[in-house]
């Protein structure tokens, strides 16, 4: 299973990298990848009779979406069999991604690592993404050839989606803190690594970024409330974790300089895609479902028939209606609502059964992470389209995968507590001697 294991991180690390994944030839790898790592795990599972296949309520609604793209091609149910083609094959690798995670990760050991994996590489992205903005202007990867006029950061195309991004990998690293999921010793390691990509969030000037992070801590803040832990100790503790990493952030935001995204906040008439622009992709959409309340326009054939119910013409190509609920309901029709509705129904289900469930501080952190990350990019596709940057949506997925995975017990006391060798001398040394009974 390692080399399973290390390909799905790849895979992921691979669609943030490739600029989210947004293009034609970092899709066919995403896909072509996906289906590698099914015929490997197929394999494993041939060869090892042990192996026992794990499977989340969570892959019925996405399953779902797959059968609704299939009868949408299947009875011409379309506006373009190709676009819709080509969004049924994007889901088919989606859904061997989640069905995969929860095959390769399940003990405490496969967990920490996905853990750390997502901390550093959040860290790395957005230590990158910094440096690229005072750098390099609009250029990614400090290639003229890459230059765009929509305000990229880092790696991805469009600054909403690295806010996304963040978003997304960020909150591991804060409930590990907050709930003390790791030795203190590292306590100050962490807080690093999740300063910086706060700091790299509010230099994106996202607005829908910011806020989701914001709400994001909010329900970190409830989830240790919540717990309600009896010990004073322990609450102080997190407390104090709480107001050192709020602190260092602050100064490390002030030094790295935030006056681009408080004039993003004040002058609303600035972004690219204005509030009455972002209003009239909605009514089209709305009319869009309207038009085909069942089954939609057909899935990733929005941007065929959008100009059909146009409100708002102004000369620009719409692939996305910034809404990904409307989007769906626009490509999927009720159908898709359904589905949609049914895989958040399911991933609250489980999320609350596992939280309320007895588990070691590591495995609660973890927990209290997805579901701050899941909140905080589930409010965000209320005014952007996350959800359809493959990158992100697989790091969703990660998170929601996270979420609906059984709790861990606490780690052994060998591994919470070890013996200090100095110690063990310096008892040896001054123990009562042994009598031999043979010479007494």
């Amino acid at each position: 299973m390692k080399a399973l294991r290390i390909g799905l991180l790849l895979l992921v690390a691979f669609a943030v990298l490739s600029f989210g994944a947004v293009d034609v030839w970092s899709q066919s790898i995403l896909e072509t990848g996906a289906a590698l790592l099914l015929v490997l795990w197929t394999v494993i599972a041939w060869l090892n009779p042990e192996v026992k296949i794990l499977w989340s309520p969570l892959n019925w609604p996405l399953l779902g979406f797959v059968a609704i793209a299939a009868l949408q091609l299947l009875f011409h149910g379309t506006a373009s069999i190709f676009l819709t083609r080509t969004e049924l094959l994007r889901l088919a690798g989606y859904f061997i991604l989640f069905f995969l995670i929860a095959q390769a990760f399940r003990s405490r050991k496969d967990w920490s690592r996905v853990a750390w994996f997502v901390i550093c590489f959040g860290f790395a992205v957005s230590l990158f993404g910094i440096m690229q903005h005072f750098t390099s202007g609009n250029e990614i990867y400090w290639m003229h050839r890459f230059r765009t006029d929509v305000n990229p950061f880092g790696p991805y195309v469009n600054r909403n989606d690295f806010a996304g991004f963040v978003e997304l990998t960020l909150p591991i690293g804060l409930a590990l803190l907050i709930f003390r999921g790791v030795h203190k010793d590292l306590f100050p390691l962490l807080t690093l690594l999740t300063v910086v990509p706060v700091s790299a969030a509010v230099l994106s000037s996202s607005r829908g970024g910011i806020m989701s992070l914001v709400f994001e801590v909010g329900v970190l803040c409830l989830l240790a409330i919540a717990r309600r832990d009896p010990s004073r100790k322990k609450r102080r503790a997190r407390a104090a974790a709480i107001g050192v990493l709020a602190l260092a952030a602050i100064v490390f935001i002030a030094w790295v300089g935030t006056g681009r995204a408080v004039e993003r906040f004040s002058n609303l008439s600035h972004p690219e895609i204005t509030f009455s622009r972002r209003a009239s992709m909605a009514r089209g959409a709305v009319r869009i479902f309207l038009a085909h309340p069942i089954k939609g326009c057909g899935l990733g054939a929005l941007v065929d028939v959008f100009p059909l119910y146009e409100t708002g013409y102004d000369g620009r190509i719409v692939d996305h209606v910034h809404d990904d609920y409307l989007e769906a309901l626009a490509e999927a029709g009720i159908l898709g609502g359904i589905c949609g509705f049914g895989f958040l129904w399911l991933l609250y289900r489980e999320g609350r059964a596992n939280w309320a469930a007895e588990q070691g501080q590591f495995s609660r952190a973890l927990h209290a992470g997805a579901v701050a990350a899941v909140c905080g990019l589930l409010l965000h596709s209320f005014v952007d389209f996350n959800l359809h940057i493959p990158a992100n949506a697989l790091l969703f997925l990660l998170q929601a995968s996270i979420l609906a995975s059984p709790p861990l017990p606490p780690a052994s006391p060998s591994r919470i507590r070890r013996p200090d060798p100095e110690a063990e001398r310096l008892r040896e040394s001054v123990s009562m001697p042994r009598y031999d009974s043979g010479r007494i």
